[in-house]
């Protein structure tokens, strides 16, 4: 039996192209890829921010409206007004990327689809190599295989005795030629449709969380590039929806926009797979900042890097960790840079408390004509704020967390925030010193409150089932601050 040659191989489908229509008339699937993110970025945001206002889903919230309003160090305007920014950015970009992608066409499917037909048949070639390597003779196999002609076949290194096919050629005259095996055709589909397009999908995800995770994590490690660009995002100690591409304009380009943009290329995306990453990624980043932990969220239920697994970065004490966005955890766990503290469910609810407890005040001073105390808290951490001491203060005693890497995670994070003068850094950790204290003194009063300590514990709990819940889940112990006890 002879060996194959390219000649014996089955001729490729001709084919005659054709613009492909675009999917929405009259836009085009350029135009689309450039308006449906921003679309999907405003329809998510607003969802979640109907949510918020109408209080829907208290119970999967990871903040309350009350931190919402005193933690965060920029205005909901402010936020908005960088976003717009950001997505005029992203939009140029998108338009000058698309003047160097080439117009889609169809027609051609099939053609593709023997064009992987025939390099199955070639690596049918190696079949009977492979078999003698452990004495098998593949041609006599085939011979005793007659019943199962394809099988055979395949064994024989491609050649299929019975699989011809008649075509004819340009000159009108018809010849013989090699067909394709039926399972080849159906392998051959499978590729071209899905096993391809899954890994192509598979390279844009890597490469954008490789490149968001460097260039993130350098944002953080660099004290020049974190006080100029990566701080504004920092604002948002209670991130929200909308606040999701809250950016430095510099910072918003190069690491979401040209990233994706870089993902897209390397990966091959045609045009309208481009649609799906880019959207796809925005509805992930607005999920990740959305303040919620939702247990039927696809989103957050099909990886780890989620609303709460992000939310720890987003704390004064876990900054420097958690860097890993928008897709999977990998470069967090490969490197080491993931919150190992334990549970943060009871930190969690101390800062609820707190921040409850301070708008309390500030309804009760709005509301008289008396002026504030010079000793309430708010007096002592403005008095305080300049303080070196209190500060560190906040870093030695705020947290009750587990000696070792965590505790090592903990204490740079905070420093990065007390360094953060612009944003008043000292003033965050001098005020969740303060916060922290008066939540604890709370607790131990209301411990010794047995059906207000039975409430409270299961609150608590509740709270430490939806972190859990979305964290421990998939990843384990990585998360959390406090044990439990």
């Amino acid at each position: 039996m002879s060996n194959l040659t390219l000649s014996d191989l089955p001729p490729l489908a001709q084919y005659t192209l054709k613009h492909r229509p675009p999917l929405l008339p009259p836009i085009s699937d350029k135009t689309l890829t450039l308006i449906l993110p921003i679309v999907a970025y405003w329809i998510l945001s607003l969802f979640f921010h109907f949510i918020d206002i109408h209080d829907y889903l208290p119970q999967y919230r990871l903040h309350t409206p009350a931190e919402v309003l005193k933690r965060n160090r920029a205005s909901p305007r402010d936020v908005v007004r960088d976003v717009i920014v950001q997505q005029i950015i992203q939009t140029g970009v998108g338009y000058l990327l698309n003047m160097f992608d080439p117009d889609a066409y169809y027609g051609d499917e099939m053609y593709h689809t023997t064009v992987w037909a025939q390099r199955i048949r070639l690596v049918q070639r190696a079949i009977p190599r492979i078999l003698a390597l452990v004495g098998i003779d593949g041609v006599q196999l085939a011979g005793k295989l007659h019943s199962y002609p394809q099988l055979a076949g395949a064994i024989s290194g491609g050649h299929y005795l019975s699989l011809w096919d008649n075509i004819r050629l340009e000159t009108g005259q018809e010849v013989l030629v090699p067909a394709f095996a039926g399972w080849e055709i159906i392998v051959a589909k499978a590729l071209y449709w899905f096993i391809v397009p899954a890994a192509q999908f598979a390279v844009a995800i890597f490469v954008v969380d490789t490149w968001q995770y460097f260039l993130h994590r350098a944002m953080h490690m660099n004290q020049w590039l974190y006080r100029t660009f990566h701080s504004r995002h920092h604002r948002l100690y209670v991130p929200y929806a909308f606040g999701a591409l809250y950016n430095h304009p510099f910072e918003g380009l190069l690491l979401d926009t040209i990233g994706a943009a870089v993902a897209y290329k390397i990966a091959g995306l045609s045009i309208r797979q481009g649609i799906c990453f880019f959207t796809g990624s925005t509805f992930k980043t607005v999920d990740d900042h959305c303040g919620y932990a939702l247990p039927w969220d696809p989103l957050q239920m099909l990886t780890s890097n989620n609303a709460a697994y992000h939310d720890i970065h987003h704390q004064s004490w876990g900054i420097k960790t958690n860097f890993s966005q928008p897709f999977f955890t990998f470069w967090d766990r490969l490197l080491g840079t993931a919150w190992s503290g334990g549970d943060v469910s009871a930190r969690y609810e101390r800062t609820r408390m707190a921040a409850e407890q301070k708008m309390d005040l500030s309804t009760a001073v709005s509301a008289s004509t008396i002026p504030e105390s010079p000793d309430d808290s708010s007096s002592q951490i403005d008095s305080r704020e300049n303080d070196s001491d209190t500060p560190r203060v906040g870093v030695e005693a705020q947290l009750n967390i587990p000696p070792g890497k965590a505790t090592e995670q903990a204490r740079d994070s905070m420093i990065q925030v007390l360094q953060d003068k612009e944003n008043g850094g000292a003033s965050v950790l001098a005020q969740e010193a303060v916060e922290e204290k008066e939540a604890q003194t709370s607790l131990k009063r209301n411990a010794k409150k047995t059906v207000s300590s039975a409430s409270q514990a299961g609150s608590l709990r509740s709270l430490s089932d939806r972190v859990q819940g979305s964290l421990h889940g998939r990843a384990g112990a990585m998360i959390g601050l406090e044990s439990s006890h």
